[in-house]
Order: structure tokens, then C-alpha cells, then sequence
């Protein structure tokens, strides 16, 4: 029989503590290493959270905003509330782009911030509505949250895509796609309008996981052109160009980040008073709602067009 290394080289005491360190029972280790441990428990339950948020979960959360923008939209048409121009509050739908070529089906929000792209298509605030004359700009994702533009890139040049607004049904006919240092196309000529579909694209073998290139896809109204309705913004946030991340949820996500450390410290803390069993009962679904909240704010980080 073989015999365990350090069998008869110790006390009984240093045995004990070797098994307890088998078994994983913390509760003769050193705080310190308690803590370590603990923390990076945490940590590793908000990157695991916010890798699930990203790459499955966020597909569920967009089909259901999508969901609910398609019945907000489909009551202001009815009504004729459905905003035709001028100041439009950010998040309220604008406009319903379908392309049954390619089974897209998309509300359009106004505003093109990280959180309004989280939902779908963002229209940009100052560019005219769909369907109207002028350049007319919308931004979506290709990755993340359902990836809305993504065949848009590959599968789209040369199919009508129909855009449904308050003003009616209008119709662009998909030209091709523009990438950084190609030549921007002229204007359109009075009274005609073009779509502009900013997207993102990667490189390599691994692009579908890292797209970091800004990509146009451009599109020209093939039906008559709907007047604009009412003074545009001017100018817009930096949270709301292409590839940028809205760091206005830093406070909130700080906010979060110091309640975490909080929660866990007085886990810890509770641990040495209460015992374990008291301590994680209470602490662990507070520890994991923050953690999740956290996640989930971490993601109004990425680039609006991933």
C-alpha cells in the first residue's frame, strides 16, 4: 500500500489542517486568503455574467425590447402619433425597416447612444427620418444583442429594403457598402433621399468576435421622397458617434461596483459572527444581484455598433 507523503513526517494537527485544505473548508485558512478567495469568486462571477449577457443572453433582451417597441410604433400609427420630425425624445420608435429577402425585421429607435442600440437600429438624431429627403442615418450592431446589421454587410447589395413611418411606406433600394478610405458618394440631388446603415465589421479568423471597423451601407429612395418635419438637433453626444460606448452609466455602475465591495467585506465580516452557514445565506443573493446589475451596466461600455 502506498503511503501518503507526508504520513509520519508530522503532527496529527498539521494532518488535520492538510485535509481541511482538501476538502475546501475555509474556515482555518487565514483571512487574508479568505478574502482573496472570495474576491475572486466575485470576479469571476461578473466576467462569467457579463460574457453570457453579451453572447447569448443579449439576443433574448433584444427580441423582447424589439417586442415591445413593434406594439409602441404599431399603436402611435394607428393613432397617427408617430413622430414625423423635429425634437423626438431618445428611445421612442421612429420607423420599421423589413427586408423579407433576408428575414429582417427591425423597429427603429431614435438616438444612437450604447443603450439605444442594446434594442435595435438607432436613427441619428441629426440626419432627417427615413423616407424623408436628405441623408438619413442609421446605426445597429453586428454582433451583440441580436446583430441586426449583420447580413446587411454581405447579403443586402442590390435588394429593396421598405421602411414603414408615420408619414407612410417608402422604399431604398441597397447600392452597395462603403468601408474606411473609400470615396463618400455625392449628395442626393433636391428632393431625393439616401440611407446610410453604419455597422461594424472585423478581420481575420476570429472578425465575427472582434469587429472593429466602421462599415456604410448605403441606400438610395426609390419612392418619393416624404417632406422632413420640423428643426433637427443640431449636434449630438459623443456617446452617440460610431463605435463609441456611453459613459454616462459610470456613476451608477461605480454606485454598484462600491455596494459590491460592501456586501462582500460585510459577508466576511458577518462570517466570523454568525458562521458561514448565516453569512452566504444572507450575503450570496445580494452579492449575485449586484454583481448581475454591474454586469449588466458594464455592457452600455462596448461600442454602439458591436
Amino acid at each position: 500500500m502506498t503511503s501518503l507523503p507526508w504520513v509520519g513526517r508530522g503532527s496529527g494537527r498539521r494532518r488535520d489542517k492538510s485535509l481541511i485544505a482538501i476538502a475546501g473548508d475555509t474556515s482555518e485558512l487565514p483571512e487574508r486568503d479568505v478574502m482573496i478567495s472570495s474576491s475572486l469568486a466575485v470576479v469571476a462571477l461578473i466576467v462569467i455574467w457579463f460574457l453570457t449577457q453579451v453572447l447569448v443572453l443579449g439576443s433574448l433582451e433584444h427580441e423582447r425590447a424589439q417586442d415591445r417597441l413593434y406594439a409602441e410604433l404599431r399603436q402611435d400609427l394607428a393613432a397617427g402619433t408617430a413622430p414625423t420630425g423635429g425634437i423626438i425624445a431618445p428611445g421612442r420608435p421612429v420607423a420599421l425597416f423589413e427586408m423579407n429577402d433576408l428575414g429582417l425585421g427591425e423597429v427603429v429607435v431614435e438616438g444612437t447612444s450604447a443603450g439605444q442600440t442594446i434594442g435595435g437600429p438607432g436613427h441619428r438624431r441629426d440626419t432627417v427620418l427615413p423616407g424623408q429627403a436628405g441623408i438619413c442615418v442609421v446605426y445597429a450592431r453586428s454582433t451583440t444583442f441580436g446583430g441586426p446589421f449583420d447580413a446587411m454587410v454581405s447579403d443586402a447589395i442590390g435588394k429593396n429594403l421598405t421602411v414603414v413611418t408615420g408619414q407612410g411606406r417608402s422604399t431604398y433600394r441597397i447600392e452597395g457598402v462603403r468601408r474606411p478610405g473609400d470615396p463618400a458618394p455625392a449628395p442626393p440631388a433636391e428632393g431625393q433621399g439616401r440611407l446610410t446603415l453604419v455597422t461594424s465589421e472585423g478581420s481575420g479568423p476570429l472578425a465575427a468576435l472582434r469587429p472593429g471597423q466602421v462599415v456604410y451601407v448605403e441606400a438610395s429612395l426609390q419612392s418619393k421622397a416624404h417632406p422632413s418635419g420640423g428643426q433637427r438637433v443640431n449636434t449630438i453626444s459623443a456617446s452617440e458617434n460610431a463605435m463609441k460606448g456611453d459613459r454616462s452609466v459610470l456613476p451608477m455602475l461605480a454606485l454598484v461596483l462600491g455596494g459590491l465591495l460592501v456586501a462582500l467585506v460585510g459577508s466576511l465580516l458577518a462570517r466570523e459572527r454568525f458562521g458561514s452557514v448565516i453569512a452566504w445565506t444572507v450575503g450570496i443573493p445580494i452579492i449575485a444581484t449586484l454583481a448581475w446589475f454591474a454586469a449588466d451596466l458594464a455592457v452600455y461600455l462596448l461600442p454602439n455598433i458591436v
